[in-house]
């Protein structure tokens, strides 16, 4: 098992930044890449960003340029920092753990709000 706990969303205005965060506890080990996805309203899940444990990452083609995650080894914490937010950004954002290759090690956080808006 494999705990997720997110915070960091709110109501940020056009062309704020925020960063969330994600904290991980439980059988941490079971999990080798963790990442950020997002759900607005009547759209799909979608990948935000993602990290590997060798610190590979890679990022949805809208927030690539303007976004940076990372891991804490120390506090098992996943950050997502994001500029230049617009309206689009509007979604649930959520955490996820999981193994590359083993499916059933797959967790998910309870997502926490973002909001763009003037």
């Amino acid at each position: 098992q494999v705990q997720l706990v997110e915070s960091g969303g709110g109501l940020v205005q056009p062309g704020g930044s925020l960063t969330l965060s994600c904290v991980m506890t439980g059988n941490i080990f079971r999990t080798n890449i963790w990442g950020w996805y997002r759900q607005a309203p009547g759209k799909e899940r979608e990948l935000v960003a993602d990290i590997t444990r060798g610190g590979t990452s890679e990022y949805e083609e809208s927030v690539k340029g303007r976004s940076l995650i990372w891991h804490d080894d120390a506090n098992d914490t996943i950050y997502l920092q994001m500029n230049g937010l617009q309206p689009e950004d509007t979604a649930i954002y959520y955490c996820n753990a999981r193994h590359v290759t083993a499916s059933h090690e797959n967790y998910w956080g309870q997502g926490t709000q973002v909001t763009v808006s003037s």
